[in-house]
């Protein structure tokens, strides 16, 4: 895959699809632009799709961390910059979506949509405490447990029970991750430390705010705190937990492509 020049980095990214309009990926948490894979063949049908791996994973350098959102949403402007990418649409899910927020807070003007998936303006007490303990996991035990250990958050009981065979393919994936533990480490800090919380009145463009209904990770109420200080949100619900873009596809992809075509 291709790397190019963004905020210092050399970033690695991928582009597919050859549509009138771009749509950018921001992946969260640990995930390489890899990750995108359920999504893109569909994305790319309508859009000119950009994927990339934020700094601290994938074939993104890993420097010292700790890393923020906004750090990262400088990568990110770097990066559509060096695209040449004047106006396009944004998306991103859980430490994607604060990066996007921070972007669609500087940048608003850049951007034909911001969709913000999965994720919250500021994590609260809970989150808190559940980053805290994969802190403290990570180094011992490292990110392929921890990781093994998240599903348990991000996929539902109903997941588990009825798709045996792919639980088993996803838990060989994740506990094969390969990000080091300093890029974890630097990333987790970003998504402990997000706050926007007054500053999204600045972000003018038009936004979708999508939750998995299911989701007990990054519960749908932290979501919908998000999606009321937004000017200009569209509330969407998809079936599934905070995992939704892997346990339901089809269903995710469809409320994106509405969404997208809603606002296109």
């Amino acid at each position: 895959m291709p790397t190019i020049q963004a905020n210092g980095l050399e970033l690695g990214y991928a582009i597919d699809g050859d549509g009138p309009e771009t749509l950018v990926l921001v992946n969260g948490l640990a995930d390489a632009k890899e990750s995108w894979e359920a999504q893109i063949p569909a994305f790319a049908e309508r859009y000119r799709v950009v994927s990339y791996d934020n700094r601290g994973v994938g074939e993104s350098p890993t420097p010292p961390g700790p890393y923020s959102s906004a750090q990262m949403a400088d990568d990110l402007h770097g990066l559509v910059d060096a695209l040449g990418l004047e106006r396009f649409h944004l998306l991103g899910v859980s430490m994607g979506g604060m990066i996007a927020q921070e972007y669609a807070i500087a940048h608003a003007d850049r951007l034909l949509s911001a969709s913000f998936c999965c994720t919250y303006s500021y994590p609260g007490p809970f989150c808190l405490r559940m980053f805290s303990c994969w802190r403290d996991l990570v180094p011992t035990l490292g990110v392929g447990f921890t990781q093994r250990e998240v599903i348990l958050w991000a996929f539902t009981t109903d997941f588990f029970e009825q798709h045996e065979d792919v639980v088993v393919e996803i838990e060989g994936l994740m506990a094969a991750n390969p990000q080091p533990v300093e890029g974890y480490l630097a990333q987790l800090a970003s998504i402990e430390d997000h706050d926007t919380r007054g500053r999204l009145g600045a972000v003018t463009c038009p936004a979708m705010t999508l939750v998995g209904r299911e989701d007990i990770l990054i519960y749908p109420k932290l979501s919908r705190r998000l999606h009321e200080e937004l000017p200009d949100s569209k509330w969407v619900e998809v079936p599934g937990g905070h995992a939704c873009l892997w346990e339901d596809p089809d269903a995710f992809n469809a409320a994106v492509l509405d969404y997208l075509g809603s606002v296109g």
